[in-house]
Formats: structure tokens, sequence, C-alpha cells
């Protein structure tokens, strides 16, 4: 029981995990429908960057918390008005290729800069112990992750379904032209969104480094995990992000568990699954 306990503490924090980061890339397809595969590259970055922070210059964690996100989603702000704002009428072809592209030059980037092993983050000193539950002792930070992820979930939920920023965005992404003809500047809006997805990245970048390590080549491992959410949830589906990371975040810790060689493979029978049973996702709509 106590092993059980464990794993479900691991797979419910990691799912929140999985939750932050790839709340980034459903906010920037479900709004701006730009599928963007550069997204595991910038979360990679804040975490290479937070370990530079808090390990290297001796920063403290809650510093680099904040400053990070903010340095992710001012280069992921340049990387849309520089690089793809000139795709959006070209398809979405364009889009991929140029963001794969972009993802591994980033990967030759991390290699150069910070080497090849595996790095790993301390958590921060507050955190850095473990409560005991039922008798089991679980680390505090994980703990803190699934906080946090909660905090996160209520306020994207919030801002999208309850504020007027949250109106012109749903607005904006089901018919751009009536909203700039109402004197809306689309274009700031959707940049606005593409910040917000690069921060997302940049805040599961350092909070994920003391859980995951990092290294390069990460990257590549995340999209296929944020891929794998984003169609399990619904293309564009906060909701189903939400749930679906929860739905993968324990697949795949009970599957290491208990299956290790073979947990890749159950990740993805889940995905092949859902798909069959509900091509559009778990909360996603039917496209006609």
């Amino acid at each position: 029981m106590s092993a059980l306990l464990l794993q479900m503490m691991n797979g419910l924090s990691y799912g929140f995990l999985l939750f932050i980061i790839t709340s980034g890339i459903t906010i920037v397809f479900g709004i701006l429908g730009v599928l963007n595969l550069a997204h595991g590259s910038l979360y990679v970055l804040g975490s290479f960057i937070g370990y530079s922070l808090i390990m290297q210059a001796g920063l403290p964690f809650w510093v680099a918390l904040a400053a990070v996100p903010l340095l992710i989603a001012i280069i992921g702000l340049v990387l849309e008005m520089v690089l793809l704002r000139p795709t959006y009428k070209m398809g979405h072809l364009s889009q991929v290729l140029l963001t794969f592209g972009l993802a591994y030059i980033f990967h030759d980037i991390f290699s150069m800069m910070w080497g090849k092993n595996i790095l790993v983050v301390t958590p921060p000193e507050a955190f850095n112990m473990s409560v005991e539950i039922a008798g089991n002792a679980i680390p505090a930070y994980r703990l803190a992750l699934i906080v946090i992820g909660i905090l996160i979930a209520i306020f994207l939920w919030f801002t999208q379904e309850k504020t007027k920023w949250g109106a012109v965005i749903r607005a904006g992404l089901s018919d751009k032209e009536m909203v700039g003809g109402l004197g809306v500047n689309i274009h700031f809006v959707f940049t606005c969104v593409f910040f917000l997805g690069s921060l997302m990245a940049g805040l599961g970048g350092v909070l994920g480094s003391p859980i995951l390590g990092v290294y390069p080549g990460m990257e590549f491992q995340i999209l296929i995990l944020s891929l794998v959410v984003l169609v399990v949830g619904g293309l564009g589906s906060v909701t189903g992000t939400f749930i679906a990371s929860l739905l993968v975040g324990f697949v795949e810790t009970f599957s290491r568990y208990l299956v290790p060689e073979l947990s890749l493979i159950i990740t993805f029978a889940l995905m092949a699954l859902v798909l069959v049973v509900r091509p559009q996702g778990l909360t996603g709509r039917r496209v006609v």
C-alpha cells in the first residue's frame, strides 16, 4: 500500500507538471491554430537557464522561478513576431517545418553551452524535505508542484471563461475578421497568447528540473508527451489538457513502475484507444 500511495503521488505531481508544460502549446494551438513544435525546446531552455542561475550563479530558486519564465516568454515573443508571423498565411505545413527546424537548432545550442550530461536542480530549501502522509514519506516539492498546478489551472480557466480578455480570445478564434471590425487589435491579442504559451513553457522548465533533470534531447521527449496530451484531451481544449495530463501522468508513472520497458508503448496505446473511441479527444468538438 505504501508503494501504491507513493506512485499515486508521483503520478499526480507528474501529471500537473505535464499540464503546466502542455497548457502552453494548447493555448497557442487552440487560439492561433499554430502547432509550435519548438515548445519543448523553450521548456528545456527554461530548465537550462534555471540551472545556470540556481546551481552556478547561486541565486535563490524563487528568483529563477520569477525571472526565467519572463525571459522565455520574451524569446518566444521574438520568435513569433520575426519568424512565425510571416507564415500565418502559408498554411500549417510551413509552421510545422519551421518550428521543427528551430527545435534542432536549439538542440545544438544546448549541447554547445551546457554539454550532454544530465543536470539536476536542487529544490528550494523550504521544500527540500519529506512530508509524512499515511506513514509514507512524500517529497514536499512534489506536493508543492501539485498545489502550483491547481492554481495555474484555476487561473487559466478563470481567464478564459470569466474575463473580458478571455471573451476576446474566444471570439477571435471563431471569427478574426469580425473581432477586428469591432476595433480589437487581434494580432496584438494573438501575440499576447503566444507570450503566455511561451511563459508556461519556461515556468514548466524551472519547476520540472528538480524532478526530471535536464539534458539535450529532452526537448523531443517533452514534445512527444505534450502532443500525446494534446491529442488525448482534444486539440485546443484547456479543460481536456488538464484531464489528459493527469491521465497520462498516472499511466506513464505506473507503467514505468510496473513494466518500465513497455511504458512508452502503453502511453501511445492510450492515445490510440482514445482516437478510436473519440477521434476529437476527450473534450474536443467533432469537426464536420
